[in-house]
């Protein structure tokens, strides 16, 4: 209007959304927005301005309308949807979910070969051909060979079924794909078989390789036609089993699985030509352990009185997991104690943190408490030491531990063994339980610090009837069989309900005469027991040198006679309390696998 005023406007066209106007003297031609004036059209024409208007279009505005109100929704659904299918048909679900997550470990990632596992020997050889098929398959084909389709790592948690697998990745030089069965079991149905698919055509793409599924019973458990079963698992299984008879083993693909429990498995995943061979990775034996000790020591610094044979004998039943924590632990209490060095004493400490807990300093028993603790863990070691099938005394302590320990006595096997006697295990019975008899010939009553090991003499005693076949009534019959061999191992009862009273009689009269036999021992034995009772409340801790020291003294019995004792144990003898051989008929021997719970340190809670 500004313009207007002074006459520079020559024309202005008012349009649907905008006021067009061009000026007299240029080219140039500017515009502004609509504004509400009624009298504005007629200030143009009185200043000369010619004043045009532009009819608007209402249908092409409806129509732009409907467009963007209706179809335009549609339309941004429709693009999603193709983007969603266009990913579906790639191998994957939406988002990805179907989509293999598989990690891919090259041999410069895994970094571990055979060298890096020790006491696994026997399964280090069954895979070593795998490798050599990985690396020279010619002369297998020649003769007419074939690569295994699979195999099944079977053995207790921690005993180094992953790394065994990692180990021949890192052999073969080859890609190595690592999933956990539960991966591939999602709340879809659908979704772990598509998983299966597009890591076998990975797989398959990349050969020769290693698949790698741990703890397989998440997806390979036994199909049944009962109720509760789960379709999304038993898809992916019957994928997989699909999958291992569709790929060709001449190019080099491999699959590994493993499980701790394999006899959840389904059959059709275990019969030849899909998980050929079954490669068990059991407990280390003494060497084993011994081996596994040096390859976890390595990268630690230790000193010349370190004897990897002594913690290996104290580790009965352990795992390279267990081991590698002992050296750990043992490495931390050289540093805690400001030492570059890792000593013997160190490693034995570690072995009672990872057996038994630290030593739980704020926890002060009372004097009487005290006492009772101490007549209780001397009685398991005089126990012992009077019995000819007892294993020597390592350490008696009445620290308390954090594992709820109030004290223990640790025995330590002068060899491993893998066979009990019928003699051996009640001797075990009777030191078990030598710890209450003690408590009671004493203090004549009974406190509650023997229930450990009131619950693993009861169970030494039922697996003798129901497992060892060792009852005199029931002979050789089998009442239990063992479920979950590599977890808990847990019993179950082949027996009715008869039976089972029966059991439980046998079982108490076996404890009985164990308890009773205790109690004559100490009661034959008492000036002994009240002294190493004695000096244990004084020095909390001692040796099992210092304790063979005190016995020799009350017994009177010389160092010549206990390597008379010593060399007289390869013969069914027996003695009397003043050391006299005792000639007694020979029993038989029973395989029993109760040597690596016998081996455990005595314990006794509160």
């Amino acid at each position: 209007m500004s313009l207007v005023k002074e006459g520079k406007v020559k024309e202005v066209e008012v349009e649907s959304d905008r006021i067009v106007i061009k000026t007299k003297d240029s080219l140039k031609t500017y515009y502004t927005g609509i504004i509400e004036d009624d009298q504005m059209t007629q200030k143009l024409l009185d200043a000369g301005v010619e004043v045009k208007a532009q009819i608007p279009d209402s249908m092409t505005a409806m129509v732009v309308s409907t467009l963007a109100n209706i179809l335009l929704p549609f339309a941004i659904i429709w693009i999603g949807l193709s983007f969603i299918m266009k990913r579906m048909s790639k191998g994957g679900m939406m988002g990805g979910v179907g989509k293999s997550n598989a990690k891919i470990y090259m041999e410069k990632e895994t970094g571990v070969t055979f060298a890096d596992v020790a006491g696994q020997d026997e399964a280090k050889e069954s895979l070593q051909e795998v490798v050599d098929f990985l690396h020279n398959p010619d002369k297998y084909v020649e003769i007419g060979a074939k690569l295994p389709r699979g195999g099944l790592l079977v053995g207790p948690p921690g005993t180094g079924k992953t790394l065994l697998a990692k180990a021949v990745a890192g052999e073969a030089k080859v890609p190595f794909f690592s999933l956990s069965g539960s991966s591939f079991v999602e709340m879809y149905v659908g979704v772990g078989a598509s998983r299966v698919r597009d890591l076998f055509k990975e797989a398959q793409a990349k050969a020769p390789c290693i698949v790698f599924i741990d703890e397989i019973d998440a997806i390979g458990k036994s199909r049944d036609s009962g109720l509760g079963g789960n379709d999304e698992r038993e898809q992916t299984l019957n994928q997989l089993l699909s999958e291992m008879d569709g790929f060709d083993t001449s190019k080099g693909l491999f699959l590994l699985a493993a499980t701790n429990r394999p006899e959840i498995l389904d059959p059709a995943l275990l019969r030849p030509g899909r998980f050929d061979r079954r490669i068990i990775v059991d407990r280390p034996d003494l060497k084993g352990r011994i081996d596994t000790l040096k390859v976890h020591a390595k990268n630690v610094h230790m000193d010349d009185t370190v004897n990897f044979e002594e913690i290996a004998l104290a580790t009965s039943g352990a795992v390279g997991s267990d081991l590698a924590n002992m050296i750990n632990e043992a490495a931390i209490l050289a540093v805690r104690d400001h030492r570059l060095v890792v000593s013997q004493k160190d490693l034995l400490a570690a072995v009672e943190i990872v057996l038994v807990g630290k030593e739980k300093k704020d926890r002060i028993l009372s004097p009487d408490e005290r006492k009772i603790v101490s007549y209780h863990e001397v009685g398991h070691a005089l126990v012992s030491a009077v019995q000819k099938d007892s294993e020597p005394v390592q350490k008696i302590t009445i620290v308390p531990r954090t594992m709820g320990a109030l004290g223990y006595v640790m025995q330590t096997p002068e060899e491993e063994k893998f066979l009990n006697t019928k003699k051996e295990l009640k001797a075990m019975l009777v030191g078990l339980l030598a710890g209450r008899a003690a408590e009671e010939i004493v203090f004549d009553t009974v406190p509650t610090g023997a229930s450990n090991d009131i619950e693993r003499a009861t169970s030494i005693a039922r697996a003798m009837i129901t497992q060892y076949g060792m009852s005199e009534k029931f002979g050789l019959i089998g009442l239990e069989s063992i479920q979950n061999r590599y977890l808990d191992g847990r019993a179950v009862a082949n027996y009715g309900e008869a039976t089972s009273a029966e059991i439980d009689r046998e079982v108490m009269e076996m404890l009985r005469d164990a308890y009773d036999e205790a109690k004559r021992i100490l009661k034959e034995h008492r000036t002994t027991l009240d002294k190493i009772a004695d000096h244990l409340i004084k020095k909390e801790t001692i040796t099992g040198k210092e304790f063979m020291e005190i016995f020799r003294e009350c017994e009177g019995i010389t160092e010549e006679e206990l390597l008379r004792r010593k060399k007289d144990n390869d013969r069914i003898v027996q003695y009397d309390a003043q050391g006299n051989v005792v000639e007694d008929e020979e029993e038989t021997s029973e395989n029993t696998n109760a040597a690596a719970e016998a081996e455990k340190p005595e314990v006794s809670e509160q």
